[in-house]
């Protein structure tokens, strides 16, 4: 395993993004970010680790959940696993397999309730099952595919029946009790959405997210009141108009203190394709604002509301410099910063869905996933930062 370290430092002079010209530049105008250190964390580097979700517990606990033992970024291996850490980051416990289906377990997302409980959530997913795919299995002679690799995915594919396939697919939860020790079956939570659902103040659940498997695919807020062992349709977010809501993926809430909530959403719709779109909620997310974009190119956006009441957003940058950003709202959403390095080393575009916590002393640890020159795989990494 390869463990880099570095320090840089990093200053933005920043822009409001407001909505009209004459207003007075916000008060993070010449922001300052300083990254103390970027590392791999994962320690399984004969497997691509994919999409994690990392949360901080009420006990400072760490926890960061992901898609793990996968050959690839598309294949029929995916599990979802789990690590600790109970010193801000420094160590992580060994990985421990909280989920493996029959078929391909993707996106891994982790939160603590206010009652203690930990949820996870991921989808399951056929989309190994390319063309590619069942032309090898048809004629492993004619194939570029290694036998051992054809022989390998074959095995997993007919575990079950093609009928028995499809009904595996879902968007799905489990939940913890005891702080992680023990797990519940997984059951479905409606939507999903790679970083699954956030904690309201008036003691709700609630996950913005796609109901992937619906017809029509719908795509909004899903709630829960029962800490989670439930989970119920409240309502959909609209499209923006030309807009399809079939091209909206991977959303991401936030409440602010003042309780309205913030969902970001990542658009492949021609009109800003790549951009973070953002709607809002005054009414406990019954009805959503017109999505509408922020300017933002990058994919997808992770919300975390800072101790201090601002709005900090980070997401994957899979252009030149490869890497990840982050960007501050002191307004809920109204304007963004400038953008704001956290990284920008990497060396293509399998990179990104970072998370963002606040630790207690105020730095900021951020994982995401990213595939290094050096490792054949996909490695989780993890950058402590702070904002000044």
């Amino acid at each position: 395993m390869s463990w880099k370290l570095s320090r840089r430092r990093f200053t933005q002079t920043a822009a409001a993004l407001s909505v009209a010209a004459s207003l007075p530049s916000p008060s993070w105008a010449g922001t300052t970010s300083e990254v103390e250190s970027i590392r791999t964390i994962s320690q399984t580097p004969q497997y691509y680790c994919g999409w994690p979700t990392l949360t901080r517990r009420a006990n400072g606990q760490l926890v960061v959940v992901w898609s793990g033992g996968r050959q690839q970024h598309v294949c029929p291996f995916g599990r979802v696993d789990m690590m600790r850490s109970v010193d801000n980051g420094e160590t992580w416990t060994w990985p421990r397999t909280l989920l493996d289906g029959p078929i391909d377990d993707r996106d891994a997302g982790v939160l603590e309730t206010a009652q203690g409980t930990l949820l996870v959530t991921t989808f399951t997913s056929l989309a190994y099952d390319s063309k590619a795919f069942q032309n090898a299995l048809a004629d492993p002679e004619a194939s570029s595919w290694s036998a051992e690799k054809l022989a390998a995915w074959r095995g997993v594919h007919q575990r079950i029946d093609a009928e028995q396939r499809q009904a595996e697919l879902g968007q799905w939860m489990i939940r913890s009790t005891d702080g992680g020790v023990t797990w519940s079956e997984r059951y479905s939570s409606i939507v999903n959405s790679p970083h699954g659902p956030i904690q309201a103040a008036d003691g709700r659940l609630l996950y913005a997210g796609v109901a992937l498997w619906d017809k029509p695919r719908r795509v909004g807020l899903a709630q829960s009141t029962d800490d989670g062992q439930s989970w119920q349709w409240l309502s959909d977010i609209p499209a923006r108009q030309g807009d399809s809501t079939g091209a909206y993926h991977e959303l991401h809430a936030a409440e602010l203190p003042d309780g309205r909530l913030v969902v970001h959403i990542r658009n492949h719709n021609s009109p800003n394709k790549g951009e973070t779109l953002q709607t809002e909620s005054s009414d406990g997310g019954k009805t959503w604002s017109e999505p509408h974009s922020i300017g933002v190119w990058g994919l997808p956006s992770f919300l975390t509301v800072l101790r201090d009441g601002r709005l900090l957003m980070t997401y994957g940058y899979r252009r030149k410099p490869f890497g990840n950003q982050a960007r501050v709202s002191e307004d809920g959403g109204k304007s963004w910063s400038d953008p704001i390095t956290i990284s920008d080393d990497g060396h293509g575009g399998d990179l990104g869905y970072p998370s963002t916590v606040e630790l207690e002393d105020g730095r900021l640890l951020t994982v995401w996933y990213e595939h290094r020159p050096e490792n054949p795989n996909a490695v989780l990494r993890q950058a402590r930062w702070r904002l000044a």
